[in-house]
C-alpha cells in the first residue's frame, strides 16, 4: 500500500490533508474533455469496493446515471467523472477506500484530466464525510446512503457549476461549494424499490436482491448502525416485483441480503418487535412469508438467504425453507463467537445455549444444509480460554464454510473503548491457528462429496458452483467439459482439490 494513503486513511490528521495535496498535479497540466465541449453525453466511470449490499448500491448509482441521459465507461480514464464507491466495516476496508481516491485523483493529473469530476460514495462517505472534506480537497462531491438514487442529477450539478455561458469551463475546482456541503446527510432513510433503474454489476445469471436496509442490532464492535440507519424493510409486493423481473430476465440466482435478513418485515408490523424476536407471519410480514411468495413465481431459479442473525431464527422459518425447494439450502448466519462472556461483551443479543439448539435444528430440519458463518478472534479481553472454547465449538460442528476475522479496533463502537484490547500478534496467531482448523475440515467436506452427482451453477464455461456456494465468497466447481453459462447442469464430482471440487 502507498504510504501516503496509509497516511491519509487517518481522516481526523493533519498528515491527511498534506498527503492528498502532494498528489495534486501542477496547474499548467489542465486539460479539459472534448465530449464536454462539443456537448456529448458524460461518461462516467466508478470503482466499487465493499460487501454485496455496496455492490447493489453502485448499480442503483450506475441506475440513475443513465436515467439522467449518461453513458458508463470502464476505462476511469475516460471518465468525465469518476465515482469511488468506499468500505468503511474495517480499517483494512477504510485504507483501501483512501487508497483508491487518492490513486483515482493521482491518474487524473497523469491523464491531463483535471476537470474529471471525483465522487465518493459509500459508507466511508456517510460517516466521515465532514471530516473528509477537510482531509481530502481534491474530492468535488461526497455523496451518503440516501444520495444514491440521484447520482445524475449530482453529476449535473457539478458540471454546470463550471459552465460558462460560452460553454467553455472554469480551470478552478469547486471543491468546498454549497452543493458538496449538503449531500450527506446524518441519518439516512433510503431504500430501493423494484422500479428503481439499475445498472447491473453481476453475471447476467445471478443477482443480489436488497430487501432492506439498515441494522437495529447494537453489537459492540460494530458501527453499521451509525452509517447505514435503523433497519427499514421493502414492502413484499416490491420485492416479488423485481425477482419476477429478474428472472424473466434469465437470473438463475437471486441473493437475499440486508444486514439482517431475518429481521426482514418485522419494522412493518403494527406492535414493536424486540430485538430477540424470531419470525412469526401471524403479525405481519416475514421472510418465511416472503420466501413461500417467492416460490410461487414460475421458472427455474435459486433463492440464497445471506446475512442472517441466530436471534430471530423461528421453526416456522426452518419448516419453510424445507418445504420450498428454490431456496437453496444454504445459510448464512454469522455467530461472531461461542463464548457466552464474549456474546454478551459482544452484545450479540443470544447465547451458546441458543446457537447449539438452532444449529441441531437447522441440520435436523433442513436435510443437506450447508451452513456458512464467520468468528473474530481477538475481541477485547478475548482469554486463552474463551478462544479454545470456540476452537472446540468450531471443531465439533464442522461448518461447511467458515471465515474468521481479526478483531478491528472501529471508532465510535463500544469495544474501541474497551479495556485489554488484544495485540496484533496475538490476533494474528489465532487467526491462523482456527484458520487451520478449518481448512481441515473443509478439505474432508470436500473429499465426502466425490462420488456425487450435484447440481450447478456454471458461472464460466469451465466454472461452476454448487448450491452450497455463494458467489464471490466460497467455494468453486471446476468443469473438466466446458458447459453453456448461466445454464443449471448436472455433473457427477470426481476429485477434490483443496477447497475446490473437480467434476
Amino acid at each position: 500500500m502507498d504510504s501516503r494513503a496509509v497516511e491519509a486513511s487517518n481522516v481526523f490528521g493533519a498528515d491527511s490533508k498534506s498527503a492528498a495535496t502532494a498528489l495534486m498535479p501542477p496547474a499548467s497540466s489542465t486539460s479539459h474533455s472534448p465530449r464536454r465541449a462539443a456537448r456529448l453525453p458524460l461518461r462516467v466511470g466508478m470503482i466499487s469496493l465493499g460487501c454485496a449490499k455496496n455492490l447493489v448500491d453502485a448499480e442503483i448509482m450506475l441506475g440513475s446515471v443513465l436515467r439522467s441521459g449518461m453513458q458508463i465507461t470502464s476505462r476511469p480514464e475516460d471518465a468525465d467523472a469518476l465515482v469511488i464507491n468506499t468500505c468503511a466495516f474495517i480499517d483494512s476496508a477504510k485504507e483501501e477506500s483512501i487508497e483508491a481516491i487518492l490513486e483515482a485523483h493521482q491518474q487524473r493529473g497523469l491523464n491531463k484530466r483535471l476537470d474529471q469530476k471525483l465522487i465518493v460514495s459509500g459508507c466511508l462517505s456517510q460517516r466521515f464525510a465532514n471530516e473528509l472534506r477537510e482531509s481530502l480537497p481534491e474530492v468535488d462531491a461526497f455523496i451518503g446512503i440516501d444520495q444514491v438514487s440521484k447520482l445524475g442529477e449530482i453529476i449535473q450539478r457539478l458540471v454546470a457549476e463550471d459552465a460558462h455561458g460560452d460553454g467553455s469551463f472554469s480551470s478552478g475546482r469547486t471543491l468546498h461549494s454549497e452543493l458538496t456541503g449538503h449531500l450527506v446527510t446524518p441519518r439516512p432513510s433510503y431504500i430501493p424499490d423494484y422500479d428503481t433503474p439499475r445498472f447491473r454489476l453481476t453475471p447476467a445469471h445471478s443477482g443480489y436482491v436488497k430487501i432492506a436496509e439498515g441494522c437495529n442490532h447494537p453489537c459492540s464492535f460494530c458501527v453499521i448502525p451509525q452509517m447505514r440507519g435503523r433497519h427499514r424493510s421493502r414492502l413484499p409486493e416490491s420485492i416479488l416485483a423485481e425477482i419476477r423481473a429478474l428472472v424473466s430476465e434469465g437470473v438463475r440466482e437471486i441473493n437475499l441480503i440486508s444486514q439482517d435478513t431475518t429481521y426482514y418485515g418485522m419494522d412493518l408490523w403494527r406492535a414493536k418487535a424486540g430485538p430477540r424476536q424470531p419470525v412469526d407471519s401471524t403479525r405481519g410480514p416475514t421472510l418465511a412469508a416472503l420466501l413461500r411468495a417467492i416460490q410461487k413465481i414460475e421458472g427455474e431459479f435459486w433463492v440464497r438467504l445471506l446475512y442472517t442473525h441466530p436471534a430471530h431464527w423461528s421453526d416456522e422459518l426452518i419448516e419453510t425453507i424445507a418445504e420450498c425447494d428454490k431456496v437453496a439450502r444454504y445459510i448464512d448466519i454469522p455467530l461472531q463467537h461461542i463464548d457466552d462472556s464474549m456474546l454478551m461483551r459482544m452484545r450479540r443479543e443470544t447465547s451458546r445455549t441458543h446457537i447449539e439448539k438452532l444449529i441441531d435444528k437447522l441440520r435436523a430440519g433442513i436435510p443437506g444444509v450447508a451452513l456458512r458463518t464467520t468468528f473474530i478472534v481477538g475481541f477485547p479481553g478475548e482469554t486463552e480460554a474463551e478462544f479454545e472454547t470456540m476452537l472446540d465449538f468450531i471443531e465439533r460442528n464442522r461448518f461447511e464454510r467458515l471465515g474468521i476475522f481479526e478483531y478491528s479496533q472501529e471508532e465510535g463502537s463500544r469495544a474501541a473503548r474497551m479495556p485489554n484490547q488484544i495485540p496484533p500478534k496475538v490476533k494474528n496467531r489465532r487467526f491462523r491457528i482456527a484458520m487451520s482448523i478449518q481448512r481441515q475440515i473443509a478439505c474432508a467436506i470436500a473429499r465426502a462429496r466425490v462420488g456425487r452427482t450435484l447440481k450447478l451453477l456454471v458461472d464460466q464455461p469451465h466454472v461452476a458452483r454448487s448450491e452450497a456456494d455463494a458467489p464471490d465468497i466460497d467455494t468453486r466447481v471446476i468443469l473438466s467439459k466446458a458447459a453453456p453459462v448461466g445454464e443449471f447442469i448436472w455433473r457427477r464430482i470426481m476429485a477434490g482439490r483443496g477447497y475446490d471440487l473437480l467434476a
